[in-house]
């Protein structure tokens, strides 16, 4: 039978070796009026911007995926009751902020993803709500 204390050294030391990562999706919030006030050259700063924030998860190793969402016009809202879907045009709810977009983001712990939340051109003009992920591994999907 193996050294118990010398399996757990080697365990440990295994782990130690792994990066473990984690994602993170990070949901920027702005009132979706704002981009239609500024100017052009406004805009063309922002837009690239966020360019260069993407580029940079990207260098980073960080960037699984992102999107900017279509205005909260588009949005259709389905709701079951009774066993019946409803369905509603527009968004559920009524805010100052809306949706706008996100990142989804693969970092080794939650203050790394507060960091990159804090450099993402979103937290200067709205809110940037940073939520981990709830991964599901294959296994734990009901069988199709």
């Amino acid at each position: 039978m193996p050294n118990v204390t010398v399996m757990a050294a080697l365990i440990a030391a295994t782990i130690q070796g792994w990066r473990f990562q984690m994602q993170y999706l990070l949901m920027l919030y702005a009132d979706e009026t704002g981009w239609s006030k500024m100017t052009k050259a406004q805009q063309e700063q922002g837009y690239a911007a966020y360019m260069a924030y993407t580029e940079a998860l990207k260098k980073a190793g960080a960037w699984v995926g992102s999107n900017r969402l279509q205005p909260i016009s588009a949005a259709t809202t389905v709701r079951v009751a009774n066993g019946k879907s409803q369905v509603l045009d527009g968004p559920y709810i009524e805010s100052k902020e809306q949706l706008g977009g996100y990142y989804l983001i693969d970092v080794p712990d939650l203050d790394s993803a507060l960091s990159w939340a804090a450099r993402c051109p979103g937290a200067s003009h709205g809110t940037v709500e940073v939520r981990p992920v709830w991964a599901m591994s294959a296994s734990a999907a009901p069988a199709a």
